[in-house]
């Protein structure tokens, strides 16, 4: 027998995903395009086209679906080390800036410094935007060669006092 503190940590009766809304337009409403179920809708504006049913009754196409919570958590873990790795290019540029004046010039120098420190903040920008429509692995490893690739090898070989 259960009683109504043990209810409180069941899951029945909650549904994942709730069943889309059917409605007929109204008379004054126009009726959206509609596709026989089964069909797909493919190429400009496609998901704003809606289903019909058995019965004729046009059914809206379902919202997005957001991020789900582990890749939530990846993504907000992703950021803050991006963010750190831009903090350490920052610090790792300014210390190397003495002795690497006298190899190139200083508007070269600047240059190199300031890709090195937008470099997390684009990866993050192009991994999310061009994975948008991907599979969740796909935008894994995208994040996960950035976290590779992008480390601040000026800070982690000197650290913030220097050499």
């Amino acid at each position: 027998m259960t009683s109504e503190a043990d209810d409180a940590f069941s899951w029945e009766g909650d549904d994942e995903h709730p069943a889309a809304p059917r409605r007929k337009p109204s008379a004054g409403e126009t009726a959206k395009p509609a596709l026989p179920d089964g069909w797909n809708a493919v190429g400009k504006d496609s998901e704003s086209v809606g289903r019909v049913e058995a019965d004729g009754t046009v059914v809206e196409p379902d919202e997005p679906e957001g991020l789900s919570t582990p890749m939530l958590l990846l993504v907000g873990v992703v950021g803050g080390v991006y963010l750190l790795y831009t903090i350490g290019w920052i610090i790792g540029g300014l210390n190397l800036q003495a002795g690497a004046l006298f190899l190139v010039p200083t508007v070269m120098y600047q240059v190199a410094v300031w890709a090195a420190v937008l470099a997390p903040a684009l990866w993050f920008g192009a991994v999310w935007t061009l994975t948008r429509h991907s599979a969740a692995w796909i935008r894994v490893v995208g994040f996960l060669a950035g976290i590779a690739l992008l480390v601040p090898w000026p800070f982690v070989m000197t650290g913030a006092v220097g050499a």
